[in-house]
């Protein structure tokens, strides 16, 4: 098929990027700009890629449409080029590049497949490719040995054996691993910067984990600025896992780490705007963004607190188990002006 204009949906800091390799290499990058923001039209502008304005003169003009945006929008933005497509008979073809479930993946299909254009799953595993050898595109589909043609561009584009969602699954597991890490180590280090343990946690570390240790020094300072953009991709991995009959709740669960870093100060710079900074400036910056506790309510009586102490969760009038009780226990109290007048087991 004919390769001599491709359009990124949109040039973020990814999309830019690949943009850059595919001027750098002859072809036409175009994109529609209309309605964004200053920043997305200075990085578009940075490497030559041409506004068109709408979508639907992107169509027209496009031999290729990259989707490469944060996860959640995907299926919008499908819907929207799909629309453009419909509205004016150009059927280029489609490209999804996102970090999103095979599930996901296959409805964007579908939608594509409605606009009476071909559709590829894809994905991408490693940086923005500012240089060679460090990025690496995964594509599955009937379709994907076209989209593989912009390998004579400087893309490194590998097919795989496989039906469409194969190189989103794929994304998924890399990604659990990578983003799922960095979540991990950017909890547990905050949180020993709160216990006022971070110094004997990091020698540690450096003692028994170096490597490990070494990778977070490298990764996580770089977390803050793209926080917000992998809070819907561990979503999308979430429920990749579920789909599968595994828990979403590991990515779940970082997905809410990133929502917090996301909302912090140093979360709200823009990659631009970041300041450089070290590991430990990052986790003494997200530890000052923890919300304050409540200070905890202490009982007057002092032997009945140490009762109370090993009571984690009490139903009034009503038998409970507790790991630190060989059996169940009855316990019966009242609260008047913040003393306990009735402790019986």
């Amino acid at each position: 098929m004919k390769l001599e204009t491709i359009a990124i949906h949109s040039p973020g800091d990814m999309g830019q990027a690949v943009a850059g390799v595919l001027a750098q290499h002859g072809l036409r990058v175009t994109a529609a700009l209309d309605g964004r923001s200053a920043r997305t039209r200075q990085l578009a502008g940075q490497v030559g890629i041409e506004d068109l304005g709408s979508l639907e003169a992107l169509v027209q003009a496009a031999d290729v449409v990259l989707s490469i945006l944060v996860p959640h929008q995907a299926e919008a933005a499908a819907r929207d080029i799909a629309t453009a497509m419909t509205a004016t008979g150009a059927a280029p073809l489609y490209v999804d590049c996102n970090a999103i479930a095979a599930d996901t993946s296959r409805r964007i299909g579908a939608i594509v497949a409605g606009a009476g254009a071909r559709y590829v799953d894809a994905s991408i595993i490693g940086p923005p490719p500012r240089r060679a050898g460090v990025t690496r595109f995964y594509a599955a589909g009937p379709d994907s040995h076209a989209f593989a043609g912009l390998a004579r561009y400087g893309l490194d584009i590998r097919v795989l054996d496989g039906p469409l969602g194969h190189a989103s699954s794929l994304k998924t597991c890399y990604a659990s691993l990578t983003k799922g890490l960095q979540a991990l180590g950017t909890e547990l280090l905050v949180g020993a910067r709160a216990l006022n343990l971070d110094e004997p946690l990091a020698e540690e570390l450096r003692l028994s984990q170096p490597v490990l240790y070494a990778w977070l020094e490298k990764s996580i300072p770089n977390l803050p600025a793209k926080a917000h953009r992998w809070v819907g991709e561990m979503e999308e991995h979430g429920e990749a896992y579920a789909a599968q009959g595994l828990t979403p709740k590991i990515m779940e669960g970082a997905a809410e780490l990133y929502r917090f870093v996301a909302d912090t100060p140093i979360g709200r710079e823009t990659p631009e705007e970041a300041a450089e900074r070290g590991l430990e400036d990052v986790i003494i910056a997200l530890a000052a963004a923890l919300p304050q506790r409540p200070p905890r309510l202490k009982p007057r009586n002092s032997s009945v607190a140490r009762r109370l102490s090993c009571v984690r969760s009490v139903k009034a009038s009503g038998p409970f188990r507790d790991p630190l009780w060989s059996g169940d226990m009855m316990i019966s109290f009242r609260l008047a002006r913040g003393q306990v007048f009735s402790l019986l087991s």
